[in-house]
């Protein structure tokens, strides 16, 4: 008999970890409110609030990060037909926030930890600002695969 030393396959990233106070959850939904302010401290434009809690109401789950003072800091939401694709929606971290860079890393390794784990091999999709793509690359999303170019059609501007 002779002892055996599992050696990792590969190397695995450490775990990310939220800073002190601050939490991470999936079962409380944010106030749509709170959530559009969050999205605009991050750039984006205002949005109709009974869209956007319709749009909570309807995402496959979401997971929010609040910091010791209770405040949503970060937030991202997942839509899905549970069989080949996921989208990643409304990624942000809040920039004021002297964390932000920590919780972004822990928004998108949560979420696409969560995502291996109930929808493997499912194509992954994510609109993100310029804030996430740091995180997001640093998990193996890449720009424009192939040349692969993302549309979007605003419905308010559109003729």
């Amino acid at each position: 008999m002779f002892d055996s030393l599992l050696i990792p396959f590969r190397s695995q990233p450490q775990l990310p970890a939220l800073p002190d106070g601050y939490s991470l959850a999936s079962d409380r939904l944010p106030l749509a409110e709170e959530l559009n302010a969050l999205l605009v401290a991050c750039g984006d434009p205002s949005r109709p609030l009974a869209r956007l809690e319709a749009a909570l109401q309807r995402s496959t789950w979401q997971l929010s990060v609040r910091d010791p003072a209770d405040q949503l800091v970060g937030f991202v939401r997942v839509t899905s037909d549970m069989a080949l694709n996921a989208n990643l929606w409304d990624l942000s971290a809040h920039p004021a926030d002297p964390q932000q860079e920590q919780l972004m890393i822990v928004l998108v390794h949560t979420a696409l930890s969560r995502l291996r784990r109930e929808l493997p091999g499912c194509s992954i999709s994510v609109a993100a600002a310029p804030m996430a793509q740091a995180a997001l690359k640093r998990h193996g999303f890449v720009v424009d695969p192939g040349g692969i170019r993302a549309m979007g059609l605003s419905l308010l501007n559109s003729p």
